[in-house]
């Protein structure tokens, strides 16, 4: 029988040593190339020796002592590094994001390994941006690194932190991110002003009360062009050969990256491990209204220590024996091992149907296994001045300010300008484990617009609980790396990429679809004009059309691993 996660942290956990005395150094100074000096918590056992370390980079202040989380780590026989990035808290320099961490990353490793009690080995961890600062460095072969373990990261900064994978900018997580780090002294912002704020090229000073060249950056490079190239780890995941275990979360915003950065990884060796759970970028945060079930919460510091002791201590553990992909299945609310990603699954389509009033939970919309005979098509206006809300789903970064994770739908699917398909009540459980694609065959009356997706588990109650979603700009729906803008009236088949998901839809349950132009703040609004959208100030209303029928066959392709 396969251990739970519960169970091999308790079997791990028993193995810790008793506490031992900690040697504590604060503030140590860390030069960089270029003279600038990083300042870091340092924090060893006290006894004689020489040993492995563990780096954690943050842009969140390294704090006054060590926590019990380090203090493990300590009494394992490492020693614990927390260093403030470059341009945060006690270190010196600017705080340049996009571009900084590859370099003092690379730097860092070197001191450490210069240090008297290190034994030149050295393993980074962290979630989020301390996730990122692992991915920058360890594509630069730097021979002290030895193996990264990041947490709800992605590896790369268009898809993940600025734009979709459709072209549309993420503007509410990255601009509250920015309004709770980068905001300036006595600054109050206020997060439902702020996301209106137009042009997008000044929301940055609306967010944060001065202009950041991190988010001018972002505004000036739309497109997935050299600029992002020349950044992106995803782009050189060729040159990572150091073992990663990376964590993710279905309602994550960096999840489909992560398992796409694993897909690539595993192909060049096979100790590369990923863990996805029904978590939001907080994986200690419980959902409003929603239980996965005790066994989906897994504490992560026993991974941790057996990934760092097989590759810094060379010790064998039971983790490189156990497959390499292990998900949790929503639905079923249970943890399935597997030896590739995606699963194995054939794609399923669902057609688009209706006698031409999807609009909205009270229309006509049918999703249907069958192919199509002679159907109308569906229409509704899109006004970004009065866009269809975001309400949860893969978002960042405070819940309380905007809400993320499952959330029931119906109050949106009351609009007009949401199509809603849906099945008929299953007749047996659907599994449905891995990316999520819908093809629409679309026009407007725009020269440029956008397209949403949204993929929903309607239980018998009624209770539409979202699972994934996606974007596409009309102007990238031939490629990201050059804008196109469309022929109004012009019929074009597009593709939208609506992320990932793990789900069993269950017998009595229906499978939902919503089609619509805005899912905002989620996702910026499209001001439909054709021209620069970080320095538009006017919005128009577009007129879209859905077509399904046989010559336009609009859809839903499903992964369905067993049905």
């Amino acid at each position: 029988m396969r251990l739970s996660l519960l169970a091999l942290w308790l079997a791990t956990s028993a193995l810790f040593p008793t506490p031992v005395e900690t040697i504590r150094s604060f503030d140590i100074a860390v030069t960089m190339r270029d003279g600038v000096r990083l300042s870091a918590n340092v924090f060893r056992p006290e006894e004689a020796g020489r040993f492995p370390t563990i780096l954690v980079r943050t842009p969140y202040g390294k704090g006054r002592d060590i926590t019990a989380h380090y203090q493990t780590f300590v009494e394992h026989g490492y020693a614990v590094v927390i260093e403030d990035v470059r341009g945060r808290y006690g270190s010196e320099g600017v705080f340049r994001p996009l571009e900084q961490e590859p370099a003092d990353g690379d730097d860092t490793l070197n001191w450490i390994a210069r240090q008297a009690w290190s034994d030149g080995k050295v393993g980074m961890m962290g979630g989020s941006y301390l996730g990122i600062a692992q991915w920058k460095v360890a594509a630069l072969s730097n021979p002290h690194l030895k193996a990264i373990f990041p947490v709800v990261s992605g590896c790369d900064d268009y898809r993940d932190r600025f734009y979709s994978t459709g072209g549309a900018m993420k503007l509410g997580s990255r601009l509250l991110w920015m309004s709770e780090n980068l905001r300036a002294p006595r600054y109050h912002p206020d997060f439902s002003k702020f996301v209106l704020h137009l042009p997008l090229r000044t929301a940055d000073v609306a967010a944060t009360g001065q202009m950041s060249d991190m988010f001018q950056e972002a505004l000036d490079h739309p497109t997935f062009d050299s600029f992002w190239k020349s950044i992106s780890t995803r782009e050189h995941l060729d040159k990572i050969r150091v073992p990663v275990f990376s964590v993710g979360g279905w309602f994550d915003n960096f999840v489909e990256d992560d398992l796409d950065a694993y897909q690539v990884l595993s192909k060049n060796s096979g100790v590369d491990r990923i863990l996805i759970g029904p978590w939001p970028h907080n994986m200690t945060m419980k959902f409003e209204g929603v239980d996965f079930g005790a066994d989906s919460f897994v504490p992560l510091r026993g991974l941790q220590i057996q990934w760092f002791d097989q590759f810094l201590k060379g010790q064998d553990t039971p983790l490189l024996s156990k497959p390499p992909v292990r998900i949790f299945v929503m639905g079923v609310n249970r943890w399935q091992d597997e030896r590739e990603w995606p699963p194995r699954a054939h794609m399923k389509w669902f057609y688009l149907e209706s006698r031409g009033h999807a609009n909205s939970l009270a229309g006509d919309g049918k999703l249907d296994s069958r192919e199509l005979g002679a159907q109308a098509a569906d229409r509704f206006v899109f006004d970004p001045r009065n866009p269809v809300p975001t309400v949860g789903g893969a978002i960042c970064c405070n819940p309380k300010v905007f809400p993320w994770g499952p959330m029931d739908q119906r109050a949106v699917e009351k609009r007009h300008d949401v199509l809603v398909y849906t099945t008929a009540p299953l007749k047996s459980d659907v599994e449905v484990i891995g990316p999520v694609r819908v093809v629409l065959y679309a026009a407007t009356s725009a020269r440029d617009t956008d397209f949403t997706a949204k993929l929903v588990d309607v239980f018998p109650d009624g209770r539409a609980q979202n699972l994934t979603d996606g974007i596409l700009r009309l102007r990238y729906r031939k490629s990201l790396e050059k804008a196109q803008l469309i022929r109004p009236g012009e019929i074009a088949k597009l593709t939208i990429d609506a992320g990932v998901t793990g789900n069993v839809f269950q017998k009595g349950h229906r499978i939902r679809m919503e089609i619509s132009s805005s899912n905002f703040p989620r996702f910026d609004r499209n001001p439909n004009t054709g021209g620069s959208i970080a320095d538009e100030t006017q919005l128009r209303q577009a007129s879209q059309t859905i077509y399904h029928d046989a010559e336009h066959p609009s859809h839903v392709l499903l992964p369905v691993t067993q049905d």
